[in-house]
């Protein structure tokens, strides 16, 4: 063989192992981030999300990818991102915002796993078998939002004991929202307070309800858990202080935005945790072996600042049992 036909083979062959090892090098696995909110309010619990993945390993663009889907906070979009990311073969799902999202998910894969992050209940949803043993592709992080909306009347009636008419801001569109305004009803009744439903699913739906609750004279505003008012947390502030309403929400975020209070877990670390269970998958844990989440912490958070602008005294027994004062 000739020295310069040898060099050009050898040339070759040097240029083709690196694209035959590249091609038998595993591809980097995949994690849907089906989320019903719009991404802007929600970029600190992805960021939260990732923190949870890279303590197991898992760090986005290094050895995972997250494929991101934002519904921008219509339910009926997520269906359809749903069935693109099961399409994908994604080797997890996580879904995020609430039920909608989880339910959607789960429509569209039976194999998939799916990491949810939700207020309400999976096992009334029917998406687990039981907190303890989920039984199928399905696992995640439940907040217990929706079962805390009696303990929150009870707080905002002790704050503004004067509320002749309570009010529940719920999503009309969200499928939780039939289960709280069933549960707030059910708590009213037993104490017998005077409780009035009204729904928003947009921004200008947020604005027309605060002007029914100006017209129906309510004295205090009850904020269900909701992906929606969660990304309005801006919003909602400024609509509480503008009319004036004494409101409780289940996050902290809305009380730093003005609103007067809120009780609840914390999204944050709940993201967290969400993150650490989808690394958790990837290394080959089965959602079914993994026991649904719930908080163990429970933060009361109070906006001083509101409470003098509204005229509200705060009982000092009340004041020490508050884990937050925002001034």
């Amino acid at each position: 063989m000739r020295r310069r036909e040898f060099v050009a083979r050898l040339g070759g062959a040097t240029l083709a192992w690196p694209l035959a090892a590249l091609a038998q090098r595993p591809a980097m696995p995949v994690i849907g981030f089906l989320a019903a909110p719009s991404p802007a309010p929600y970029q600190k619990y992805a960021a939260a999300f990732r923190q949870g993945l890279r303590e197991v390993g898992y760090v986005e663009g290094q050895n995972t990818a997250l494929e991101y889907r934002w519904a921008d906070g219509h339910y009926d979009r997520l269906p359809t991102m749903a069935a693109e990311l099961a399409g994908r073969k994604v080797a997890a799902i996580a879904a995020i915002g609430g039920a909608p999202a989880v339910l959607a998910a789960r429509s569209a894969t039976a194999t998939i796993p799916i990491v949810f992050v939700m207020g309400d209940d999976p096992v009334r949803l029917g998406l687990v078998a039981s907190l303890s043993r989920p039984g199928g592709n399905v696992t995640g992080v439940s907040l217990l939002a929706v079962a805390l909306e009696a303990k929150r009347m009870e707080l905002l009636r002790e704050m503004v004991p004067t509320a002749a008419l309570i009010a529940m801001l719920v999503n009309q569109s969200s499928p939780q929202a039939e289960i709280q305004s069933r549960e707030v009803q059910k708590a009213a009744r037993a104490i017998g307070q005077q409780v009035h439903i009204v729904s928003a699913s947009t921004e200008r739906e947020l604005e027309a309800a605060f002007v029914t609750l100006v017209e129906k004279r309510v004295g205090a505003l009850m904020i269900g858990a909701d992906t929606f008012f969660t990304s309005q947390a801006a919003q909602l502030g400024a609509l509480t202080t503008r009319h004036a309403i004494p409101a409780i929400s289940p996050w902290r975020d809305h009380v730093a935005a003005g609103s007067l209070m809120s009780y609840g877990t914390s999204l944050t670390d709940a993201y967290r945790q969400a993150g650490v269970y989808a690394g958790r998958i990837l290394n080959g844990v089965k959602p079914a072996d993994l026991p649904v989440v719930q908080p163990t912490k429970f933060e009361l958070v109070l906006n001083l600042k509101t409470a003098r602008q509204l005229g509200l005294t705060v009982p000092r027994d009340f004041l020490a049992r508050v884990d937050e004062v925002i001034e």
